[in-house]
Formats: C-alpha cells, structure tokens, sequence
C-alpha cells in the first residue's frame, strides 16, 4: 500500500488533480481511498457526483463514539473509498484536530486493508499547522507530491511545503516524490517548473495543461475521466497517474532561500 499526500497552495487545484489522477487510478484497476484533509469536506465530490459526504467530525459529533466504518466511507467511481475528516463548528477549535481524529479512526475501524494499492491524503494549504502536517510528521504519508504552476504565490507554497517535509523526513521517513505543474497558462511555465524542481532536489512529475474540459466535467460533477474519457485532457491524467505508479524518485528536497527562489521566477518570467 502506499499512502501519498497531495498539498500544495490554497486553490491550486489539489482536490481536482487528486479526483482526477485517482479516477485514472481506478480505471487502471488499482484499490484505493481518498481521505480529505479540507474542512471545506470537497476532496470527494467528484468521485461521488456531487453528494455531500457526511464528514468524520460531523458522524462523531451525531452520533458518539461508537460508529462503524460504513458510516464514514462511501464507495464512488470505480469502487474508489471516500472519507472526508471535516472541521469543528466555525469559530470553534482547530481543523488540524480533526486530520488527526479522523486517521486515527480509520485505523481503529480497519480502514486500510490489504487490498489497498493507494491511500490519498488531500491536504489544507500549507504545512504551517501540526495537524494539517500530521500525514507527513506521523509518518502516515510515504510520498509527497505538490501541486504548483508558475505563478509566484505558488511557487512560495511549494517551497515552503518542502521546508516541512525536510523538518519531517528525518523522523517520519516521508520523502518528497515531485512536483504536479496544473498549468494557468503563465509565461514560460513548464520551464520555470522544471528549474524550480530541480532546485529542489526532485523533478516535475507531469506538466498537466489548462483546459476547461475539468471545469466542464465539474459542473456535471465527474471526474474528466468519468465524465469523457475519450477527452485529450482525460489522457493527461491517465499519464500522470502511469508517472506516479512507476514513480522511484523520492527525496528529501533542498528548499532555496526566498532570494534564489525569485531569481528563477524574474529569470523564466521575462523570457521570450
């Protein structure tokens, strides 16, 4: 089994990617479980066609401790096993807390079983919270992989999610598996990517390009992959998640100081 966290900036796409690359997954034949990580509860919603998973939170808060396992995973599309963690009320404790309650739960329910090829952990923004680092700092999570383009806020987030897998990797063993480009069409972006990941220590795992086919598949509420998969765009999450399966680079990244990080951005943004 391997279990792989996905973080990366707020709003960059990570819960769409995953969606996507694990209908791609499925479609290849592989086992696996989602678990969402975002108090927001969105990391499955595609998978489901929209339904609006109970949460782990919620479940505990309804009905006590004593819940079974069918009542917090759903099955979706190609058997795909969804949980969402979800948060405390608004205004009230710490969603970080409910990663940890939530995984820990899943444990104790025999969540992960033999037959799992993949375990994803869809991941709030940065790491700057214990809880949302818990997949990583527990050693829960083996590999990372970090959703980024080329625009500048992106580009900090990533380096600054690397910071916290080399804090972690000493202790929990977690190593960095690339960097997933989700494309907004910025100057020279494959190229500034690539030099950012190898700054880093590690590669870009797949460019994957812009193309409203994910936001059309959206609003029906599927995966590109369910909603067409003859779709070009359907092929880029096939290829991604064929780089991800025969996958065997994984490192402790190298986070660059914030000097040499914007030389990059000033070097690719004003060529050509």
């Amino acid at each position: 089994m391997r279990q792989i966290a996905i973080y990366g900036k707020g709003g960059i796409g990570k819960s769409t990617t995953t969606q996507n690359l694990t209908a791609a997954l499925g479609e290849m034949g592989r086992e696996i479980m989602i678990v969402g990580c975002d108090p927001k509860a969105d990391s499955t919603r595609l998978v489901l066609h929209g339904m609006a998973q109970k949460t782990v939170l919620e479940t505990l808060r309804d009905e006590g401790e004593d819940i079974e396992l069918d009542q917090v995973l759903v099955k979706g599309f190609k058997d795909i096993r969804c949980v969402e963690s979800g948060g405390p009320e608004p205004g009230v404790g710490c969603a970080g807390r409910g990663i940890i309650t939530s995984i820990n739960l899943l444990e104790q329910l025999g969540a992960y079983t033999e037959d799992l090829d993949y375990v994803f952990y869809d991941v709030l923004g940065d790491v700057v919270c214990g809880g949302f680092a818990m997949p990583i700092r527990e050693g829960k999570a083996e590999e990372i992989y970090i959703v980024a383009s080329g625009e500048m806020m992106a580009m900090y987030a990533a380096n600054n999610i690397s910071k916290g897998i080399q804090k972690y990797a000493a202790t929990g063993g977690t190593r960095l598996g690339g960097i997933i480009c989700n494309s907004r069409k910025v100057d020279n972006e494959y190229e500034m990517i690539e030099a950012f990941a190898k700054e880093l220590g590690t590669q870009m795992i797949h460019f994957v390009p812009r193309d409203n086919m994910v936001q059309r598949a959206e609003i029906n509420k599927k995966t590109v992959i369910d909603f067409d998969p003859s779709q070009p765009q359907a092929d880029q999450y096939r290829t991604l998640a064929k780089n991800i399966e025969d996958n065997d680079m994984f490192v402790v990244p190298k986070p660059m100081e914030t000097d040499r990080l914007e030389e990059i951005l000033m070097e690719y943004g004003i060529l050509g």
